[in-house]
C-alpha cells in the first residue's frame, strides 16, 4: 500500500480549529500512525485507488470537505499560455503520447518539494504501473525556451542528466544510472527525448530528467510533462497532479499539443457527471437517506449534486480518478456521512450457516498434504499459454481464453495445476532443496464447445533425488488418510518421462495422473533439479 508522510504542522494550516486526530479516522485509510518521538507526523497508509491522497494537500482538500471547512467540488480553473509541444512522427512507435500544464506564480519550500517527489512517485507506482504506462517529468518552467519538441534520439545522443556533473549518453544512462537499469527495459532503438528550442533537454523518458530544469525551492513557475503509452493513464496523472498544484498555490496554464498539424489542449480538467438511484444507494447502505441528505453528504466528500426524487446528478472532478461506477458514488455517500455512523445489524433470517462437506474433505486433503511435509501454493485460475504448453512442453488444447487481455500472464484458464507449480519452483531455485509444494483449485476445459470444471489436487517434489517412487509414496499416503486404496497402471503424457508416467487408479475410476517430469519442461523452467509431480481430480474422487 503506498504511503505519504504528513507534518501536522501544515495539516493545521488547511483545518484551523479542528481536532486533527478525529478528523484523521473520518477518511477511509488503511492505517494511520504517529511517526517521530516528538509526534509531528502522521504516517498514512492509503488505498492505491485514491491517488489523490498521495500528498498532505489531497488529505487536507478531502478533510475540509469532512469537516465543512469547504463543501463541494473544489474549483479549478486553467487560463491559456504560449507553451506548446510539438510531436516529431518518430515518436509514434516509441512512446507516443504527451500531456503536459504550465503552474505559475507559486511558492516551493523544502517540504512542499517532498511532497510533489512523493506524489510523483506513488503516480508511477500505481496510475501509471511503474512507468510502463506513462512517466511524469516535472522542471523548471524559466529555463525552458518554447516551443518544446518531443522527438527521438540515437544511443549516442549525449546530454547532463538530473544530478550528474558530467554529460552522458542515452546508453550510458541505461548502463550505468540506477533509473536506466530499473526502466530500461521499457525502451528499445531510439530513445524518446524532450528538448526546448535552444538544445536545453528537459526529459529522457522515462528515465531520468535533465539537470538544466532541476526543481529547488527557489523555482516559482514549473512545467510538467507526462509521456505515454496509455493516453488515460496520462491524463489521469496530470489531472491530479494539476490540482495539488493549484492547492499548493500556483496558478494552472495550458500547454498545446502539436501532433502532425492538429492541436489539443491540455489539461484537460473537465468534470463528469452519473446518475444514480436513491433507492439503490439506500438499498447498499442499509440507510433511509433524503435525496437532500445524499447531495450533503457528497458535497462533504468534495463532490457537487443535485437530486429530483428518485435520482442524484453527482457532478466528479477529474482528479477522482477512482470513481467510475455508481457503486463508487454510493462509498462517497457512506463517507460522507459517516462510516463512523453506520450501525451493524443482524439479518433478518435466523438462520445458522455451516462448512459445506466439500470444503471439510478439502482441508483434510490440505492437512494431509502439509502432513507430507508440503507447502501450500496459490497461483491464478487465469495462466498463460507459455507457462501451460510451450514451457511444459504440452500439446496446445482448446481453452477458454480472455478476450482482450491486458497481460501475457493471464489469457487462458488453466487446465491443469502442475505447470504453474513449476512456474512456482522456477521462481524459488535459490531456495533450499528439497522443495515440495501442493495446490487445490480449479481447472477448466472446453470440449466440443461444452465448458467444464473440476477441482483437482496436484503435488511438485524437486531435489536431486527426486523420482516416480517418492512420489507414488507421497500419493499413496495421501490415500490412505481416507482409508482409500489407490493403483497405477502405466500411461503416457507428454509432460512426464516415457516409462514413468502412471495413471492413476480409484475405485474402479481413472482419478489422476503421476510421473517425472520431462527434461525439457525442467530445462524450460530453469529448474537444476529433478522433478516428480502427480495431479488428482478431486471431484472425482469426491464422489467415491
Amino acid at each position: 500500500m503506498p504511503v505519504v508522510n504528513v507534518a501536522i504542522d501544515r495539516l493545521k494550516k488547511f483545518l484551523p480549529g479542528v481536532k486533527l486526530e478525529k478528523a484523521l479516522e473520518m477518511l477511509p485509510f488503511v492505517g494511520l500512525d504517529i511517526e517521530g518521538d516528538d509526534g509531528k507526523v502522521v504516517r498514512v497508509e492509503y488505498n492505491p485507488n485514491r491517488p489523490d491522497f498521495s500528498s498532505d494537500y489531497g488529505i487536507a482538500r478531502a478533510l475540509q470537505g469532512l469537516t465543512g471547512i469547504k463543501l463541494g467540488m473544489p474549483a479549478l480553473k486553467v487560463s491559456k499560455s504560449n507553451a506548446a509541444i510539438q510531436l516529431d512522427k518518430s515518436i509514434k512507435k516509441v512512446r507516443p503520447h504527451v500531456v503536459a500544464l504550465v503552474a505559475k506564480n507559486g511558492k516551493l519550500d523544502d517540504e512542499t518539494i517532498k511532497q510533489i517527489i512523493a506524489m510523483q512517485e506513488d503516480l508511477h507506482n500505481g496510475i501509471c504501473r511503474r512507468r510502463k504506462k506513462a512517466s511524469i517529468g516535472i522542471h523548471n518552467l524559466d529555463a525552458i525556451k518554447f516551443p518544446v519538441k518531443y522527438s527521438t534520439v540515437n544511443g549516442d545522443f549525449a546530454f547532463m542528466p538530473l544530478g550528474c556533473k558530467a554529460g552522458r549518453t542515452v546508453d550510458q544512462i541505461l548502463q550505468d544510472t540506477e533509473t536506466g537499469r530499473t526502466y530500461g527495459h521499457l525502451l528499445a532503438g531510439r530513445y524518446p527525448i524532450i528538448i526546448d528550442i535552444a538544445g536545453t533537454v528537459l526529459s529522457f523518458p522515462p528515465i531520468i530528467n535533465g539537470d538544466a530544469t532541476k526543481v529547488d525551492a527557489k523555482c516559482r513557475n514549473l512545467f510538467v510533462e507526462v509521456t505515454a503509452v496509455d493516453i488515460k493513464a496520462a491524463k489521469d496523472a496530470l489531472a491530479v497532479i494539476a490540482i495539488t498544484l493549484r492547492d499548493a498555490g500556483f496558478e494552472i496554464q495550458t500547454v498545446t499539443i502539436i501532433d502532425d498539424g492538429k492541436k489539443v489542449v491540455t489539461p484537460d480538467v473537465r468534470p463528469a457527471l452519473m446518475q444514480i438511484d436513491v433507492d439503490y444507494v439506500n438499498s447498499i447502505l442499509g440507510l433511509v437517506l433524503t435525496p437532500k441528505q445524499m447531495v450533503d453528504c457528497l458535497r462533504k466528500s468534495r463532490l457537487d449534486a443535485r437530486a429530483n426524487k428518485t435520482t442524484i446528478t453527482c457532478t466528479i472532478p477529474r482528479y477522482r480518478v477512482d470513481i467510475t461506477h455508481p457503486i463508487d458514488i454510493t462509498e462517497e455517500v457512506a463517507i460522507g456521512y459517516g462510516i463512523y455512523n453506520l450501525q451493524p445489524a443482524f439479518p433478518p433470517a435466523v438462520t445458522a450457516g455451516q462448512r459445506s462437506m466439500q470444503s471439510t474433505y478439502f482441508d483434510a486433503v490440505r492437512q494431509t498434504m502439509a502432513g507430507l511435509g508440503m507447502l501450500e501454493a496459490f497461483n491464478s485460475s487465469l495462466a498463460s499459454r507459455q507457462v501451460l504448453y510451450d514451457l511444459a512442453g504440452r500439446p496446445p488444447q482448446e481453452v477458454l481464453a480472455v478476450d482482450g487481455t491486458k497481460s501475457a500472464e493471464h489469457e487462458v484458464l488453466r487446465d491443469s495445476l502442475i505447470p504453474p507449480l513449476l512456474q512456482s519452483l522456477s521462481r524459488n531455485v535459490h531456495e533450499e532443496y528439497p522443495q515440495k509444494l501442493f495446490e487445490i483449485g480449479k481447472v477448466f476445459s472446453k470440449t466440443d464447445g461444452r465448458i467444464g470444471e473440476s477441482w483437482k489436487v496436484a503435488a511438485v517434489i524437486a531435489h536431486g533425488e527426486a523420482g516416480y517412487t517418492e512420489g507414488k509414496s507421497a500419493l499413496q499416503a495421501l490415500f490412505a488418510a481416507f482409508g482409500l486404496s489407490v493403483s497405477t497402471k502405466a500411461s503416457s503424457s507428454p509432460l512426464f518421462i516415457k516409462g514413468r508416467c502412471a495413471a492413476i487408479t480409484a475405485g474402479g475410476k481413472e482419478v489422476g495422473i503421476i510421473g517425472e517430469i520431462m527434461p525439457l519442461a525442467i530445462d524450460n523452467f530453469k529448474l537444476r533439479v529433478p522433478v516428480a509431480a502427480f495431479e488428482i481430480d478431486l471431484s472425482t474422487l469426491f464422489s467415491i
